[in-house]
Formats: structure tokens, sequence, C-alpha cells
């Protein structure tokens, strides 16, 4: 997609409110009406991670495409990957709209979706259908698994989701970190973590699955020194029967419930995630904090502010081989995917690497 149109595009979007300018988007993006990007990735974005190639490290958050209706449409665009969800077991609602406010004055989004869903049954359908009759079926496509607002188990809701996607998904991720279904983040503390974990990984093993999906963990940026040290020591002691770590990749990480000095917009003190350029110095802090932690253990992914090849290359230097996009689309469209590919390359050849794994974790990130 061209400048031009993107920002058309934007324009378009800022008259409606949020939650609609979204759904039309996600309508465009899988009509297949936009303008595919068909630059080629420089050979130095290419990623190989979790037995697949990545054809670069740029993709679409959980929380975009939560239904999978246009999967194809943002790897059109030139994303690396994309992860649709979360997904729930059961189809819920969410919290009562308004629940989605566009901060413009901070370039940030406060949401409080509190998991909306169609549910599982319905999502895999249309995964399914990606994979079996898209002609972009061989992009990476991880799910965001979930647990229902009501659910009395929620180890069983994580493990539904493994058994119903692991066929269908390149990587799942056990999301831990929304800070707007009750209860959910205290599954990051470390007792809880691993035996959510445990049963997760039981899950997986019976899973039908001809190439098995990598599992992923996605933590808050709220995390304080002892929560990370407690996740990082729980993802390092599970192991496989065969004794390979059971959870592969780390996304670090949500939305967070702090409301950082400086903040503009009216729409500051909404309750919900804020996400956007205001995440971005406290989600790279923590990520460089579980890099060190994890020793390079496992890959990370990095979330938060991101909106220019500068950002992804900052978070790659603090640890992380993949990074992903969400609110900065907001605001520049679907064009940011070709701008920060291309920038990013131009950054990682201009420092000498030939690889972003080359780059991963080279640069320290002054702690929290």
């Amino acid at each position: 997609m061209n400048l031009s149109t993107s920002r058309a595009l934007v324009r378009l979007a800022a008259l409606l409110p949020p939650e609609t300018a979204h759904r039309l988007a996600l309508r465009a993006l899988a009509s297949g009406l936009l303008p595919r990007d068909t630059t080629p990735d420089d050979p130095v974005m290419a990623v190989e991670l979790f037995g697949r190639r990545f054809r670069n490290p740029v993709g679409i958050a959980a929380g975009f495409d939560k239904h999978a209706e246009a999967i194809a449409g943002m790897l059109a665009q030139g994303a690396g990957f994309v992860e649709i969800g979360g997904v729930t077991p059961l189809p819920q609602p969410g919290n009562p709209r308004p629940r989605l406010f566009r901060l413009a004055e901070d370039r940030a989004v406060i949401n409080r979706m509190g998991f909306n869903s169609e549910g599982s049954a319905a999502v895999v359908e249309r995964l399914a259908r990606f994979r079996r009759d898209d002609p972009a079926a061989t992009g990476i496509v991880g799910v965001n698994i979930g647990m229902n607002k009501e659910t009395r188990d929620p180890a069983a809701d994580f493990a539904h989701g493994v058994r119903v996607f692991a066929p269908h998904a390149d990587f799942l991720v056990i999301n831990v970190s929304s800070p707007n279904t009750p209860g959910l983040r205290s599954l990051q503390g470390r007792a809880a973590l691993s035996s959510l974990l445990g049963r997760v990984g039981e899950a997986l093993g019976e899973a039908v699955s001809a190439r098995a999906p990598a599992l992923l963990v996605k933590v808050a940026p709220d995390l304080d020194e002892a929560g990370v040290a407690d996740v990082a020591e729980v993802l390092l002691d599970l192991r496989r029967p065969a004794g390979a770590l059971l959870v592969q990749g780390l996304i670090v990480g949500n939305t967070t419930i702090a409301r950082p000095d400086g903040l503009r917009s009216p729409h500051r003190k909404q309750a919900g995630g804020l996400s956007g350029r205001p995440l971005f110095d406290l989600s790279t802090q923590v990520l460089a904090r579980f890099h060190g932690a994890l020793g390079g253990a496992m890959p990370l992914v990095g979330v938060g502010g991101i909106s220019s090849g500068a950002d992804a290359y900052a978070k790659i230097r603090a640890g992380a081989t993949l990074v992903q996009l969400y609110s900065a689309l907001v605001y520049d469209g679907p064009a940011l995917i070709g701008r920060i590919r291309r920038d990013l390359a131009a950054l990682l050849k201009a420092d000498g690497f030939t690889s972003v794994a080359e780059a991963v974790g080279t640069a320290a990130v002054r702690p929290v």
C-alpha cells in the first residue's frame, strides 16, 4: 500500500468511533481491496525460529484480528507473521461499549475490551479455511489463547485452546497478561504459572498436529524485578519429557495499567490497558530485564509502542528476536509495516549486522 492511500484511510478512520473504524479496517483487509505490498524483504531481515522461516521479524500483535478474519490481508501488507486472538473457549461479548479510546495527542490507545471473542469453534474454522484455501497460507500464524471470564478452571480453558488450535497454528500464546479479565494477571505468579503451564504442556502433548506449534507465554510490562525473576525461573524449570524447554518463547508485553506522566488526552483517565507510544520505554526496559534473566535460553518478542524502524531496532538490540505492532497502525495505517521493514533493514546493515539474530541483545538498556 502506498503512503497516500494509507493516509487517506487514517483520516477517514479518525472520523469514526474507534471500534467502528477497527471493524471497517478489518473488512477492508479481508476483502482484498487494499493494494498488496509486493516489495521484497531484504535478506538481512529473514529469521529462522521455531522450525519456521519468518520473511521478516515485523508482526501484528494479538487484539488486531481477534476472530481470524483478515489473516491473508495483513500478510499481504508485508507482515512477517500475524497473531490472531485472544480466543476464549466459549463466545463472550466482552465489556460494554465504549471500551476503546484513542489518545491522539499521545499516539496511544486505551482499551477495556474484556476478551470479546467469537469462541474457539468459530475462529478455528476460519483459521483452518485460511490454511486450506488461501494462496498466502504459507504465512506464519500464531494464536493467542485466553480464558472465559466466568470460568472456574482457567487451566482447563487454556488446555482446550491448545488442543483446538495446535493442528493449525505455527505458535500458540498463553496469555496471562490482559488487565481486563479479572484474575488473569494473578496467573503470572510463580506457583500459579507453573501449575497452569504444566497442564498446558499435557494438552500440547495430547494434541494431534503434523508439525507441533511452538508454545509462548505473554506477560505484562508491569512486572517488577521479583516478578520477572519468578516468571523466568518457572520458564527455565519446565521441561518436556525429552528435556527441552516446554515454553519456547516469551512475549513482552501486553498493555499497561500504569499512566505515565505527561499524558495529554482527555481520555487518559479511562479504565483499561494503555498501549502505544507512552508504553515504549517501560516495555523495552522490562524486555531487556527478561533478556538478562533468561540468559538467551529462549527468544523474546518485543511489543509496546513501536512506530518506526528505529523503535523496532531498539527492541531487537534490547533482546527481541521478533517485534509486533498494533496501536501505531491506528495512526499511520498499514503502510507503516513496509516503512518499518525498510528502515529496520537499513539500520541493521548500517551497523554491520548481516542478520537480525546478530543484533539481538547488543545494547544495554537502563533498568526500570
